[in-house]
């Protein structure tokens, strides 16, 4: 195994550069990057209550599983529906986000996300199950627009050749909303605002103003942030591409994120069916819903150990020890939060045994040295690490008790670095149609709203825990990706 990080590439003529290249490629890159991080946070928290919401929905309006399903098909098919009305616009007007910027685009989003958190409460005092698919497409309209907009602007702030480590960056703190968001929702929904021991739909108004207050926060901090304006150049003339559509990198990158996107949410949906399931460990929702901060941690390890393994380094002989030192302080992290209970109208910590942490441990070692093998290779590393996935599936659905749950909630490491290397490979190259090709990608993310419905659906025919099988033939296709982007790349290099 070695650690080499790949060469840079000579910059070319036609590279997607910000218009202030000089200034924001360097030290002035930190301070807007570090404002745009704090949208994956949130954006990541508030994606994940979903998985709280689902059970908590399924047991107050009696639902099957493939009606609760209906809540990620309401989420994320607004993806869809958002995204492809701005690809529309930036068809027949040209990009919104070049003409409006990405600093305008970023506020109104984040107004949305809170008006669309505003309609909960309306929704739970109605008691209408339709009222709260409502607000949770408004809702994810607001992320939709977020994600079109900072998704390219964190890759193209700064030097080209760290963008896969740079999203990575920012997709670790995503992970940390999503990590932290099962607790903080399992915690309000299932004990600070039961009634006398009972959870009713009023327990969900006050946690949802209190996150749309949130965001009106947000909306006005980003409103007075300095960000700069970021004019991608041009793509080059032999491109022949009229639109995004014309390059096959982001055709076969938008398949990858649909798959990708819709079997980790497909997973994280049915994780606390998984877990209560009683060949696994029967638990019951509130607890099961704790064990949600080891599939959603496992990413934010793999994310943010990634962003270290991709960056490109003048010393790569430090990589390993810093990614073990991040894996370890992580796991401290994970392993505090899923302590944390809310008894007796009070505040408690109830510690796992530390021995029973040896399967997770076992598998943030197979996760470091899979980025060891692949030598800092984003193409390289979606390949392994979607291989990997698909043998971990087979053993959850193949055993019982503790090695299927650590086993399923292991998936969370393999998943981790998977939208922010198909998103990079994906917009390669794109040049003056990178935000156009990131609303594509970010349509893709309907995924998240087919997938789960169909796993749930399986669920309901053949029990939640064969459902589990469902994902692996998505994992094949984007170890395929992978394979097909390394090829890509190799080809350019030796033309360049």
């Amino acid at each position: 195994m070695g650690w080499n990080t790949p060469a840079p590439e000579p910059r070319r003529k036609n590279d997607n550069r910000p218009s202030e290249s000089d200034a924001i490629a360097g030290k002035g890159a930190i301070g807007p990057f570090a404002a745009v991080t704090v949208l994956f946070f949130f954006w990541g928290f508030i994606t994940v209550m979903n998985d709280v919401l689902i059970p908590f929905l399924k047991s107050s309006f009696e639902l099957s599983y493939f009606q609760a399903g209906l809540v990620q098909f309401a989420f994320f098919g607004a993806f869809f529906v958002i995204s492809l009305i701005y690809f529309a616009f930036s068809v027949s007007g040209g990009d919104p986000i070049n003409r409006v910027g990405y600093q305008r685009t970023i506020v109104a989003a984040l107004v949305i996300c809170a008006a669309g958190c505003g309609l909960f409460s309306p929704a739970a005092a109605s008691k209408s199950y339709a009222f709260f698919l409502g607000a949770l497409f408004l809702l994810a309209t607001g992320v939709t627009l977020l994600q079109i907009a900072a998704n390219p602007y964190a890759a193209i702030l700064g030097r080209p050749e760290n963008a896969s480590s740079r999203l990575n960056l920012a997709q670790g703190l995503n992970s940390l909303g999503t990590t932290i968001a099962p607790i903080a929702g399992g915690l309000l929904l299932y004990e600070v605002f039961a009634k006398d021991g009972k959870v009713t739909l009023d327990a969900i108004q006050i946690p949802y103003l209190i996150y749309g207050g949130m965001f009106l926060a947000l909306a006005v901090v980003m409103a007075f942030v300095h960000l700069p304006r970021i004019h991608p150049e041009g793509s080059t003339p032999t491109d022949g591409a009229v639109n995004a559509l014309g390059f096959p990198q982001l055709k076969l990158g938008m398949a990858a994120i649909f798959m990708y996107v819709g079997s980790e949410v497909a997973i994280g949906s049915y994780l606390v069916s998984f877990i209560g399931d009683p060949a696994v460990m029967g638990w019951g929702e509130g607890i099961a819903s704790l064990y949600l901060a080891f599939y959603w941690g496992g990413a934010m390890i793999g994310r943010l150990c990634g962003a270290i393994a991709m960056a490109h380094s003048a010393n790569p002989a430090r990589k390993p020890v810093l990614m073990v030192a991040t894996a370890a302080v992580l796991l401290g992290l994970v392993y505090l939060v899923t302590a944390l209970r809310f008894e007796d109208g009070r505040l408690q910590t109830s510690f796992l045994p530390l021995v029973e942490l040896w399967p997770f441990v076992l598998m943030i070692t197979v996760c470091l040295g899979a980025f060891a093998i692949a030598r800092g290779k984003p193409s390289a590393v979606l390949a392994i690490f979607s291989g990997t996935l698909c043998l971990l599936l087979l053993v959850a659905v193949c055993t019982t008790g503790k090695v299927a749950l650590w086993v399923a909630l292991g998936t969370g490491l393999f998943n981790s670095i998977m939208w922010s290397n198909i998103f990079t490979l994906a917009i390669d190259d794109l040049g003056e149609h990178t935000s156009q090709g990131s609303s594509l990608l970010v349509m893709m993310i309907v995924g998240g709203a087919l997938l789960p419905l169909l796993m749930g659906a399986v669920g309901d025919a053949v029990g939640i825990r064969l459902a589990f099988l469902i994902p692996i033939p998505c994992y094949l296709y984007i170890a395929f990706y992978g394979w097909w982007s390394q090829r890509r790349i190799a080809a350019k290099e030796a033309a360049a």
